[in-house]
């Protein structure tokens, strides 16, 4: 697999926080004259990253250049005739995913590609996940002949669900939504998928519901004043109970950072276009987590490590020990605040990979991390947080500090 950097896949988007990324695509020129070509040696994983067969961007780009082009699946070569430029292919993969990745109403990636079928007539439509909303592709383009003829394959899913997509259009297919780095659905460890998200959602609403109704025939039931007043003590001891959800409330689960203007997206940037100022503390840097109510968050924890610390991680973890202390308060916050070390050191300053087992040992001096926790992270790979091959690194080059740990482990009990 060729070596590529991580790029958002909609690259109009510059946030560095971005749910949604993709492998850069590479390019390399092969032959002379009359048999040059162009190679895309890591088109398997661009595609792969954007939940779309390798062979529908590879005919995107012929069809774009007016160039041949032939696709290997079985070992993943994939070549456009001619000479050209990784750039302009950049540009091109661009606006392939603009008209047949992108939702059109919410411009969100996680869409499924579905044909359907009516009668002689066929369409393509991307179906949104985010949205629900279901939106045309330009069936004119050339493309879309390649895709009626050389269809997505069939998620996987239960016979439940096929039968009702069956019978609420007709018969579709599909090509599945985008598998992200932050979102479980793509394997790893862990695994909540969107479907036991929206269950808990609306388990949770049902119960609100509920509460609702009694609350509604208790009122009901005795109109005096002093049954009145009682009533709406409780209610304001159950409305101060309740914790105010930023970012769509979605709380803690993954995926409340999409939006650019969420709180977390908000936090992130203030700590980065202000650490090392002159008079900025820790305590300011918390004081500004609770200005955006996310200071008991542990998507926090995730959002700080890439945003507060650089290439010096080791040095800086003791600056900020008492920061780490307040925010990292349990299990969940420690996996969080190593998903964001394996971002800064994978993605950010892949230079330090090397000095996993230096960073560790920082934080597991200032008792943030547990041992067991650190160590179930160490010998687990996920794609929560980065990519397989990254996460593989970085918990490869772990390996010394977990060694460490095994044989304090065996000295305790001698």
């Amino acid at each position: 697999m060729a070596s590529a950097g991580i790029v958002n896949i909609r690259r109009d988007v510059d946030d560095k926080f971005y749910r949604y990324r993709m492998p850069l695509l590479l390019t390399k020129i092969e032959g002379k004259g009359n048999g040059i070509k162009t190679v895309v040696p890591n088109m398997a994983d661009v595609a792969r990253a954007l939940s779309r067969p390798p062979t529908y961007p590879t005919k995107f780009f012929g069809c774009e250049l007016g160039a041949q082009t032939s696709s290997d699946d079985k070992n993943e070569r994939y070549i456009v005739n001619g000479a050209h430029d990784a750039s302009r292919l950049r540009e091109l993969l661009d606006v392939f995913i603009d008209k047949f990745v992108l939702c059109r109403s919410c411009k969100n990636p996680e869409t499924d590609l579905v044909i359907l079928k009516s009668g002689r007539n066929e369409d393509v439509v991307r179906d949104c996940k985010a949205c629900g909303e279901r939106t045309d592709v330009d069936m004119k383009h050339k493309l879309v002949t390649f895709i009626l003829k050389n269809p997505p394959k069939n998620p996987k899913k239960s016979k439940k669900g096929a039968k009702g997509e069956t019978n609420g259009n007709g018969g579709g297919v599909h090509a599945s939504a985008p598998s992200v780095p932050g979102d479980e659905n793509g394997g790893g460890s862990g695994g909540d998928s969107d479907d036991e998200l929206t269950k808990k959602i609306k388990a949770e609403a049902a119960e609100l519901t509920t509460e609702t109704k009694l609350a509604a025939q208790d009122w009901s039931a005795d109109t005096s004043p002093e049954a009145v007043k009682a009533r709406a003590k409780a209610l304001e001891n159950q409305i101060s109970g309740l914790s105010i959800t930023p970012a769509g409330g979605l709380g803690d689960d993954e995926g409340s950072d999409d939006d650019v203007n969420s709180p977390y997206a908000q936090f992130g940037r203030w700590v980065e276009e202000h650490k090392g100022e002159a008079g900025v503390s820790a305590v300011q840097i918390y004081q500004k987590a609770q200005e955006f109510g996310v200071e008991k968050k542990h998507k926090t924890v995730l959002v700080l490590v890439q945003a507060l610390f650089t290439e010096e991680v080791a040095k800086e973890i003791d600056t900020y020990k008492a920061l780490l202390a307040k925010m990292v308060t349990s299990e969940k916050h420690q996996k969080a605040l190593l998903g964001g070390i394996e971002r800064l050191v994978g993605l950010t300053h892949p230079e330090l990979i090397p000095s996993v087992p230096k960073i560790l040992m920082a934080l597991y001096q200032i008792d943030v991390l547990e041992e067991d926790v650190v160590t179930q992270w160490g010998t687990h790979v996920s794609k929560k947080y980065v990519d397989k091959e990254t996460s593989k690194k970085v918990r490869k080059a772990s390996e010394p500090f977990l060694k460490w740990l095994e044989d304090a482990d065996d000295d305790e009990s001698e």
